[in-house]
């Protein structure tokens, strides 16, 4: 890990951009708490970490707040990494039959997803390698928001993780069912009724599946952007009694 660049925030926290290979990635550690602390994953969707800084910033300023650390890591095929063909195929497969009001096909889901998970979560575990071997920052760990698909993989793959905060705001291919059965840690799903993108009904069956026996389901009103400030609140809490 190479850190690039850094800025102090108003309210101490330490925002550090670093690579990791060829992997960009941002660090942020809270000013008040003692080191080392607890770490957060923030996920996000494939729009690039420049498009996705303001709403990754304030999340990782409200974590801090709280004591904990948060990283974040470029998704492949995303910002300045390079594109892959086949994936962009599937978007513009997926465009077409959103616009066209067709029903979305496993084949296009399984292609615009399984792709992204099967890369970005060795790509995650070994940021989590790094980032753990770092003075400022220690277990346990959390995995938050971000395509829900790459979040079942990790509870599942490694763990160290040992709590997630999901958001169904994605597609779901079928095989990722078989692997929410196998997700033991606790969970706190959040679910926009109205999100235009989203599933709902998959939401739903994917929450049944998870083996967690610990794990609530937040539904709230309104599209995908529309999450009220109260559900973050909570998911905070739910980071809270995990992490400390």
């Amino acid at each position: 890990m190479h850190f690039t660049s850094e800025q102090r925030f108003d309210d101490g926290v330490l925002e550090r951009e670093f690579t990791l290979g060829e992997i960009p990635g941002i660090l942020w550690t809270p000013a008040s708490a003692p080191a080392p602390a607890p770490l957060i994953l923030l996920g996000h969707p494939p729009l690039g970490l420049r498009r996705m800084y303001p709403r990754l910033v304030a999340r990782a300023r409200h974590a801090a707040a709280d004591g904990f650390a948060t990283a974040t890591i470029e998704l492949p095929g995303s910002g300045d990494r390079p594109r892959w063909p086949a994936v962009e195929q599937a978007r513009a497969d997926l465009r077409r039959a959103l616009e066209a009001g067709e029903p979305v096909s496993d084949e296009i889901v399984d292609a615009l997803i399984l792709p992204l998970v099967d890369k970005a979560v060795p790509e995650w575990r070994a940021a989590l390698d790094a980032l753990l071997a770092l003075p400022e920052v220690c277990g346990p760990v959390a995995y938050s928001g971000g395509v829900i698909s790459i979040g079942v993989r990790l509870a599942v793959v490694e763990p160290r993780i040992s709590a997630a905060v999901l958001f169904a705001g994605s597609f779901v291919p079928r095989s990722m069912f078989e692997e929410a059965r196998q997700v033991t840690i606790p969970l706190h799903v959040l679910l926009q009724w109205d999100d235009e993108g989203n599933d709902r009904q998959a939401a739903l069956d994917l929450f049944d599946a998870f083996g967690s026996k610990e794990k609530s389901l937040h539904a709230n009103m309104g599209g995908h952007t529309g999450v009220p400030q109260f559900a973050g609140e909570a998911a905070a809490q739910f980071f809270t009694r995990h992490l400390t």
